[in-house]
């Protein structure tokens, strides 16, 4: 599982991929870290899970050596895997650990690598197509393939996995129609036309959020409440569901529905990212979007949202999806009446996620971040949802 790799010293000490780390953590394994970054990175955004423990000591406290309290922490029975930003300093750190004897690796690439798993599970649902969930374990990003006929759209897609997508629609023999945003987003960079160069799809974007601004050196199509957009055998229905933003937008096809941020599997959508003095208002507005257009929707209807959070449950096959009865049941904040989800929504925010006035910058296409700039502002959580707290029944 582990790969050789020449450290700075005399001792050579061994790396772990990302993806072989996180396929420990999936099949339960027992895991320890130690994460080398800087106490704020660590609280703000770190590896989790129900058999991972980890213990943060900024690597500049290491750099003489490991000291007496943190070697009263380490486990002596198990590998211990360092872990830092980019892979460079755990490294170093990890060959120290070795010296005091005890079994270590490295992170390869650290959390940058960590931000680069990308995971693909085709969803069983009633539809005439294949419907795949794409999963970004690191932030929680959640897009969509839906696939009919050799015609494909994705729906939400991340710019910086399009080689991903263009890649698995070779696999499956089909060419892409539409590359769809159900909004503006404000965690991560938007891939639609990235896509649309790629590939000479049609970039689509909801009426409502083209009117914040949007100023794109392409052309895209607007889409309103009620239009529909062909893929293959299936339509593809737009659904306005205000809130999160003003050009939250749902798509549903067949019993599937692709929330954005307006719904999750744990959560309602946090109404301050657009307009941070219009909170209250957009609450109101979700309340409304919620009530009048998702939940009249029959109980089988599967919600496929945009995002998960530590919060979340995956299903069996780890994708991020809830039947709506299920959710009805469970979740409290959709058996609210109108004042009391508005005072709940907004009394106990998370903190707005990391750059998000540059991530939305760029999605307007105000700004134009390169690759890497783009890759390194949307690292970290993404926090796109209410506090999860009391969400439950």
């Amino acid at each position: 599982m582990t790969s050789e790799n020449t450290s700075v010293g005399e001792e050579s000490v061994e790396s772990v991929t990302p993806s072989e780390l996180k396929a420990r953590i999936d099949d339960g394994e027992d895991v320890f870290l130690l994460d080398v970054r800087s106490e704020d990175n660590y609280d703000e955004w770190r590896i989790d899970g129900e058999t991972v423990e980890s213990v943060n000591y900024p690597y500049f406290e290491l750099l003489d050596g490991v000291p007496e309290d943190l070697l009263a922490e380490l486990p002596d029975d198990r590998t211990i895997t360092v872990l830092c930003a980019k892979g460079g300093s755990s490294e170093m750190i990890a060959e120290f650990v070795q010296e005091e004897g005890y079994d270590v690796n490295h992170l390869e690439d650290g959390m940058n690598g960590w931000a680069r798993i990308y995971e693909y599970a085709e969803l069983d649902v009633d539809v005439d197509a294949t419907v795949a969930q794409y999963r970004r374990p690191s932030s929680g990003c959640l897009a969509y393939l839906v696939v009919s006929d050799g015609e494909a759209a994705v729906v939400d897609p991340l710019r910086a996995f399009t080689n991903e997508y263009v890649q698995d629609l070779r696999t499956l023999g089909a060419e892409l129609t539409y590359a769809i945003d159900t909004h503006v987003h404000a965690d991560h960079i938007s891939g639609i036309r990235t896509l649309a160069d790629d590939t000479d799809a049609t970039a689509v974007l909801p009426a409502a959020a083209a009117e914040r601004g949007v100023d794109y050196d392409i052309d895209f199509e607007r889409v309103t409440d009620g239009e529909t957009l062909t893929v293959g055998n299936v339509e593809i229905e737009v659904i306005h569901t205000p809130g999160h933003t003003t050009g939250m937008t749902a798509y549903k096809v067949g019993n599937v529905l692709f929330t954005g941020d307006g719904l999750f599997t744990e959560s309602v959508a946090r109404p301050d990212l657009e307009d941070p003095e219009a909170a209250k208002r957009a609450a109101k507005t979700l309340y409304e979007s919620l009530t009048e257009k998702v939940l009249p929707l029959p109980d089988e209807t599967i919600i496929a949202p945009a995002h998960f959070s530590d919060a979340a449950t995956a299903q069996e096959d780890g994708t991020y999806t809830a039947e709506l009865g299920e959710l009805k049941e469970t979740m409290a904040a959709l058996s609210m009446d109108e004042d009391e989800f508005v005072e709940f929504v907004v009394a106990d925010m998370p903190p707005r996620p990391a750059n998000y006035e540059e991530i939305i910058a760029a999605n307007l296409g105000r700004e134009t971040p390169d690759d890497k700039a783009a890759f390194e502002l949307e690292l970290g959580p993404n926090n796109c949802a209410a506090s999860e707290e009391a969400m439950t029944n």
